[in-house]
């Protein structure tokens, strides 16, 4: 007797609601925009950042549930969720810094929001792969979106160089993850990653399975700027208009992590003791790299864009220390990292003017004289960046050093403890600029826009709020891997 194909029913595809939801949002705001004018653009953008939103509160809510679907290719888990919600918020945020800087350059297109959501799409795909596929999927409809991003100002000759960076770079860390996804599914005859776990201390051929696991580290290491694979990172987040730098430098860094936990932690957790090392390698170097590097700079963005590969080792200390502990205060960093990430970027969005970007370190001279809140919000963000008690990035640090030690790793805990004393110079030094240094050039007065003060006056505090309860922060994230 032959047997049918059983077709899933709609209630198997519950767990899939808030993916289906934002992509059903995507496609009827691109339909919308057609028949928008120019000056009708602000309701695709406010649906756009109201759609993010309600999508992170569905995600908060467990509508949907939580499950397995497409024959396991998605999961939906506690990790998932938390890192859902992150880039949802994150993503809607940056959403609310493009809007101004884009209108006010002539830069703005209706593909901007759209592009946005689809980038998280993909990330949301990244966060809950299940499968090879999955994760290659995702990670693809991010890459594809970011780089049309980054190109937005085509008649920049910086951006367009940007975009052909990222394009080309980006193109060949797809390439080594997909070559040694491909030498895996090989070794361990299956796509699926709970079974290549499964299979992978029973592979016939162990070097073509650790080579495999080798070329994914690569390419993990690339997509999140790791050094030595950091050579894209500087040129991009320079290239870029700032809110495009703001929003690849902060959500997609959440979607990476899920993307190390799932390639690494679910499908080679056997080959644990291999890729440890690996990872606590890629850590010390980013951190050496990233800092010094960083020290030199006289632009902004390629500082913030340097000391991110020096975070980039900060979170790579969590992951090599391994265990739930680990993992946790990984995760922790990540979200708070991108909410850094997102107030520095906001900063330069904040104080910059058609004509003038205020992207240069000497840009911020005297600004505390010009507008003591504003300084203060600066303040706030560099200090949480440089790890200062009691802000966030104090207990972010403090968590995955306490990780490392606690994986045995003395000698990277050190090296981490003396890279965040270097990094604390250079944040150091823009605080330096703004309250000691006399104003030059035309003075710069606060924004009109009353939204974007707000947000980013939200953005900087929520860094010492969060810094003063970081507790249930970190509780959330280890909720995820208990």
């Amino acid at each position: 007797m032959q047997s049918t194909l059983a077709m899933p029913t709609a209630a198997e595809f519950l767990p899939l609601l808030p993916e289906m939801a934002l992509v059903g949002a995507a496609f009827a705001l691109l339909m919308l925009d057609l028949f928008l004018s120019e000056k009708q653009r602000v309701i695709t953008h406010a649906l756009a950042i109201a759609s993010l939103v309600l999508v992170g509160v569905l995600v908060i809510a467990g509508v949907g549930g939580q499950g397995t679907v497409l024959s396991g290719m998605f999961v939906r888990d506690n990790m998932a969720d938390v890192l859902k919600v992150g880039v949802c918020f994150i993503s809607a945020i940056s959403l609310v810094y493009a809007w101004p800087y884009l209108r006010e350059r002539g830069l703005y297109k209706g593909e901007v929001p759209v592009l946005v959501m689809f980038a998280v799409a993909g990330m949301m795909l990244l966060t809950s792969a299940g499968s090879l596929v999955m994760v290659y999927l995702g990670l693809e409809m991010l890459a594809l979106c970011s780089y049309a991003l980054v190109a937005i100002d085509r008649d920049n000759p910086l951006a367009s160089e940007a975009a052909m960076k990222y394009f080309v770079l980006g193109a060949l860390a797809s390439g080594m993850l997909l070559y040694g996804m491909s030498l895996v599914y090989g070794a361990t005859g299956s796509i699926d990653l709970a079974t290549i776990s499964a299979n992978a201390p029973m592979a016939a051929q162990p070097a073509m399975l650790l080579t495999g696991v080798a070329f994914m580290v690569a390419g993990i290491a690339f997509k999140f700027g790791a050094a030595p694979f950091h050579m894209w990172l500087p040129d991009v987040y320079h290239g870029a208009p700032t809110p495009i730098t703001l929003f690849i430098g902060s959500a997609p860094k959440l979607a990476a992590f899920a993307m190390a936990m799932r390639l690494l932690e679910v499908g080679a957790a056997p080959l644990g003791d291999y890729w440890h090392p690996m990872l606590a390698g890629l850590a010390a170097l980013s951190l050496v790299i990233g800092n010094l590097i960083a020290l030199v700079q006289a632009n902004l963005k390629r500082m913030l864009a340097y000391s991110t590969v020096s975070h980039v080792g900060f979170l790579f200390l969590g992951l090599a220390g391994g265990g739930a502990q680990g993992y946790a205060a990984a995760m922790f960093y990540a979200l708070s990292y991108a909410l850094m990430a997102a107030a520095s970027f906001g900063a330069i969005v904040v104080l910059s003017r058609r004509g003038f970007e205020a992207e240069n370190i000497d840009d911020f001279k005297g600004l505390n004289a010009r507008d003591p809140w504003t300084a203060g919000l600066v303040l706030c963000v560099m200090a949480s960046l440089a790890g200062v008690p009691p802000f966030l990035g104090f207990w972010a640090k403090m968590a995955v050093l306490r990780a490392a030690l606690e994986g045995g790793m003395l000698w990277l805990a050190i090296v981490g403890v003396v890279c965040a004393v270097i990094g604390a110079f250079y944040y150091l030094r823009v605080i330096k600029v703004m309250y000691f240094d006399e104003p030059s050039g035309e003075p710069i007065g606060p924004r009109d826009d009353r939204l974007l003060q707000v947000v980013f006056g939200v953005n900087a505090l929520g860094l010492l709020a969060f810094g003063l309860f970081w507790n249930p922060l970190m509780a959330w994230c280890q909720r995820a891997f208990a």
